[in-house]
């Protein structure tokens, strides 16, 4: 499948690199401590920011600030943790800067150092939560990430695995909503393919092969 595009956004965790054991870990006690009665690892909680996870589960606002602070800090103990994802490093290794950037639901710190642990090159144009007043499922992250790329958002392509993060894209207007793993399958996206294994961009042309295609 081949497909005309200017920028390629991408999500992180789930599509770019693999954070899920140590998202669980900071979580589980998370949950321990502030919201016992959460099942964090629900599919329909994944994508979105942890302070609107935090503001939504805590027992009262007053607890935010501490809160926060502390799944803050226990995502950063874990982040070491991560891997890439298939072809994740072999595509954004291949893209030329300017062309691509990832539009995360994580704090800086957290976004940079996920991207790290799994080897991949950390773009000028990262989008995190610190940088929209409103994260996935509105559109403001992926809105935010075209205009750093100097594109439309109908002409960029969106590389999701979430729910939210498919509903945030199909919001921003994106030209094509490509879903990563079983679990976009769920969602909006147009296309849902295994991993990233295969794909290739040259600025203009994205290529998907059909033989990773999932829908």
């Amino acid at each position: 499948m081949k497909f005309y595009a200017s920028g390629l956004l991408f999500d992180n965790d789930g599509v770019l690199v693999d954070s899920h054991a140590a998202a669980a870990d900071a979580w589980a006690i998370w949950c321990s401590e502030y919201a016992p009665q959460v099942n964090w690892d629900d599919p329909k909680h994944a994508g979105q920011r942890a302070e609107d996870k935090v503001r939504e589960w805590i027992s009262s606002p007053d607890l935010f600030e501490v809160a926060n602070n502390r799944i803050n800090e226990l995502e950063q103990l874990t982040a070491h943790t991560t891997i890439a994802l298939p072809g994740a490093v072999d595509l954004t290794s291949s893209l030329r800067d300017g062309t691509w950037t990832v539009c995360t639901s994580a704090n800086p710190n957290l976004g940079r150092a996920r991207l790290i642990a799994a080897g991949i090159k950390v773009p000028a144009e990262l989008v995190t939560a610190a940088d929209v007043k409103r994260g996935k499922p509105h559109p403001d992250p992926y809105l935010l990430g075209a205009e750093r790329l100097g594109f439309a958002p109908e002409d960029c392509v969106v590389f999701e695995d979430a729910i939210a993060g498919a509903l945030a894209a199909e919001e921003a207007g994106a030209g094509l909503i490509v879903g990563v793993t079983a679990a976009a399958l769920a969602g909006p996206a147009d296309i849902v393919i295994r991993d990233l294994t295969g794909i290739t961009f040259d600025g203009e042309v994205l290529y998907l092969p059909d033989s990773n295609r999932l829908r």
